[in-house]
């Protein structure tokens, strides 16, 4: 369940002269047994709302005075979200003998063509006071207070993101709150203006609209209106016929499968910051350090310290707080069973507040092993995943039965794409024509289709694996060792730092022959998997008037620019 809240306005919406059926507030005790929360926003005073709707207990909360202020029903706790209404303006009209005109807890109200007369009492008042319009009505409030503002206090009151809620309205005044929702509807009867910036418009009016988007909310989680939610939606990449692919999180499970150092971590990197500029929650389990240090993300768990449960459901707790869950702590042989413990608890996460919005797993094939136990409680379905492997055929059967999506990338992305279809029992995928040096990657989809995508590279680009592969300390396999033509040498450089010191000091003759043998590239390639620095690299190493003091100065300097420095690309 993605849309977990459903905010809706009283009047024209909800209610039909001032009156809400029996059949709509059937429709709204459904949505409420489902599980979502029911949020109504209005522009009324509460005494005025309780005195027309008694049946207010409905909802979760209620946004009264049009944003200034926020009631609890079930506790009856009232919370003023605005100064109190300002009463050299209030004495200003009542002066004007204006008709008809109500003062709230923070409202001031009348009706057109009475704005003259207010805007007038602003102006020489010097007050910073805005006026909305409502089908006639006209409203006075604090500069900043509206049905958004309101909202927000709500939905940050019961942990929503805003993603996860769909606005129903009618009038003027709903815009704001509207636009702020993962989905926007306006009932038929509403303002052509509210109409042309809905995602959505009800086929019928008034509570019968409303009741409409009820029953496709419980029935399909909005799948069945036939657009494109939640909007706006993180961009996935360009595909060849130039337009927008976006992601949508209630889709099932996407691959991202390549050779090492084929850009997974690079693609992967580019969707994180697509989402984090939307205000769209994720939580990455990262298996080798490579998204540490991400944005504004919190990191969980170190190079020593495994990540708690606990830690990584309170970090999750807030809708705008993202989380890197670092596994490096946590022996292979063990991960399957953590990603056991943690989906199921992610997943009632999602089943309450429709979030994180996205699961991003890191090498995919260790944390999803064909053949183990510990996934036996794996989830059936997976929405808004996106997995990435270097061994498609390693992932469990259940897993490559959930994914729909695949995206090939590397020098070779349409072989990613067959070794998953291979492994999956899938049709062999067809033949495209890719670009692979300029970013472009193999998207195919479960239906057979096929196209070109291309990724953008990420606009700000973290220090790949600096923790691990700058000072680190890597294994005896993943180390670089200077041994020289004749192996009289083993001199180990376990990081990144140490591989400078040793290079700053080995004689030139060992120098060279690693760097003709093309072995450092590679090992930043391979190993580091920075296939930037691995390209300079190989510009140094394919460059024969460069002398060995020359090529170690170069070989130092790009090191020390992207490891020591800020970054500025990963490549």
């Amino acid at each position: 369940m993605f849309f977990v809240a459903l905010a809706s306005d009283y009047d024209g919406t909800l209610a039909e002269h001032g009156r809400a059926t029996p059949s709509v507030l059937e429709a709204l005790e459904r949505v409420k047994k489902s599980g979502r929360k029911l949020i109504l926003v209005t522009g009324r005073e509460l005494s005025d709302l309780m005195a027309v709707f008694p049946e207010a207990e409905l909802f979760h909360l209620i946004v009264a005075e049009n944003g200034a202020t926020l009631y609890e029903p079930a506790t009856k706790k009232e919370e003023t979200l605005a100064p109190e209404p300002n009463a050299d303006l209030v004495a200003y009209l009542q002066r004007e003998k204006l008709e008809p005109l109500s003062v709230g807890r923070s409202i001031v109200a009348t009706w057109e063509p009475n704005e003259t007369v207010v805007l007038r009492a602003i102006r020489e008042l010097g007050l910073e006071l805005q006026i909305t319009f409502n089908k006639g009505a006209v409203m006075i409030l604090p500069a900043g207070i509206n049905k958004a503002s309101g909202l927000n206090a709500a939905m940050e009151r019961l942990g929503l993101s805003r993603h996860n809620v769909v606005g129903i309205g009618d009038a003027e005044n709903d815009h704001a709150f509207l636009q702020l929702c993962g989905c926007s509807v306006a009932v038929e009867n509403a303002l052509p203006s509210v109409k042309e910036k809905a995602d959505y418009v009800t086929k019928a009016a008034n509570g019968t609209g409303l009741r409409e988007l009820c029953e496709s909310l419980n029935d399909t989680d909005l799948t069945g209106l036939g657009v494109a939610l939640p909007s706006p939606a993180p961009v996935l990449g360009l595909a060849d016929n130039k337009v927008e692919l976006r992601l949508d999180p209630r889709q099932a499970p996407i691959l991202i499968a390549g050779s090492s150092g084929g850009g997974k971590t690079t693609t992967v990197t580019t969707l994180l910051e697509n989402m984090e500029a939307l205000d769209f929650q994720f939580c990455v389990l990262d298996a080798e350090g490579d998204y540490s240090g991400f944005g504004s993300a919190v990191t969980v768990g170190d190079t020593k310290n495994a990540p708690s449960m606990d830690e990584i459901l309170n970090a999750l707790s807030r809708p705008d707080i993202n989380v890197i869950v670092t596994l490096l702590a946590i022996p292979l042989s063990d991960r399957p069973g953590f990603l056991a413990q943690l989906l199921p608890r992610l997943c009632q996460l999602r089943a309450e507040f429709g979030r994180p919005h996205w699961i991003v797993i890191d090498e995919a094939h260790h944390m999803l092993p064909a053949g183990n136990p510990a996934l036996v409680t794996l989830p059936r379905e997976l929405p808004g995943t996106i997995l990435v492997t270097v061994s498609p055929k390693e992932l469990s059967a259940e897993v490559l039965g959930m994914i729909e999506t695949v995206i090939g990338v590397g020098s070779a992305p349409a072989e990613a794409v067959a070794h998953f279809c291979k492994a999956a029992g899938a049709k062999k995928p067809p033949a495209i024509a890719i670009d692979a040096e300029n970013r472009q990657t193999y998207l195919w989809r479960r239906d057979g289709t096929a196209q070109v995508l291309s990724i953008a590279m990420p606009q700000s680009v973290k220090r790949r694996h600096a923790r691990k592969y700058a000072q680190g300390e890597l294994g005896e396999d993943l180390s670089f060792y200077f041994r020289g033509a004749h192996g009289k040498l083993n001199l180990r450089a376990q990081n990144l730092m140490i591989f400078m010191q040793i290079a700053a000091g080995v004689d030139d003759e060992t120098w060279m022959h690693h760097l003709q043998k093309a072995d450092y590239s590679r090992w930043f390639s391979d190993v580091i998997k920075d296939p930037a620095l691995a390209e300079e690299a190989r510009e140094v190493e394919s460059d024969a008037t460069l002398s060995a003091g020359e090529s170690r100065k170069r070989v130092e300097e790009m090191i020390s620019r992207r490891y020591t420095a800020p970054a500025t690309n990963d490549g």
